[in-house]
């Protein structure tokens, strides 16, 4: 086989491998619910991002790194509660709904505004990419929020003086308990962690049952409601420190 032939062969084997990779990723991922589909629907949708806000969303910014697999729409009923309480959220979109592809995407945003306010959440592996990206722009981001998340040594923030809330939920079956124990030396000693009774790893969006999970022993609706409620007295909280 000549040595052109030989490279067209690998360049297609390449195509095909990437392709499958990509079908997977996108066969595998986790849909809204038909109620997230349709709050998302009205956000403004760009490229990179949804923007849930309101008329009187003008307290603060939210940029928000979604779980693995979930796709960015199914974060939109908590979104859209937080919106309607002052703050503007931006849901990522990812590549191949992975942040561990973009883990810096919080810049595109930060940089079309780079004097406001921004803080950061992620759900699970979101939570952990968000944290690297905190860790390495301290000065740039005014908080961090955990969904069923933690920091690994990457996003470590304990010395970094940003202020931390953790939330998990007592149904979780997708959280590793060990690791996030373990995970709390890394993040500062003042970070406040909640946990919603009867959430699990799922409810922090509206996608479904997650595979490994348990049963919530509260409704979805319901706990969008806690998750909404949580982060905005925690923002508030904040804001007024």
């Amino acid at each position: 086989m000549k040595k052109k032939n030989i490279v067209i062969t690998i360049s297609l084997l390449v195509v095909i491998v990437v392709v499958g990779i990509g079908a997977f990723f996108k066969a595998s991922a986790y849909q809204p619910t038909v109620n997230a589909k349709l709050v998302a629907q009205t956000s403004q949708e760009t490229k990179d991002y949804y923007l849930i806000s309101s008329k009187n969303a003008n307290k603060g910014k939210l940029i928000f790194y979604p779980g693995a697999l979930v796709t960015p729409q199914s974060y939109s009923l908590w979104a859209k509660k937080l919106a309607n309480n002052g703050y503007q959220v931006y849901i990522l979109k990812l590549p191949l709904n992975m942040a561990i592809f973009a883990p810096n995407k919080a810049q595109k945003i930060i940089s079309q505004h780079p004097h406001e306010e921004y803080v950061l959440a992620g759900h699970s592996l979101g939570g952990v990419m968000a944290s690297r990206f905190a860790a390495q722009h301290p000065h740039q981001v005014a908080g961090m929020i955990y969904l069923a998340s933690y920091p690994d040594k990457k996003g470590t923030l304990k010395n970094t003086g940003i202020p931390v809330l953790s939330l998990t939920a007592s149904r979780d079956g997708v959280l590793n308990q060990s690791q996030y124990a373990k995970a709390k030396k890394l993040l500062p000693q003042q970070t406040e962690y909640i946990s919603i009774k009867g959430g699990n790893h799922g409810g922090f969006g509206s996608y479904g049952h997650q595979k490994g999970d348990h049963q919530p022993k509260i409704s979805n609706q319901k706990q969008q409601t806690i998750i909404a409620e949580q982060i905005s007295n925690w923002l508030n909280a904040k804001n007024h420190a």
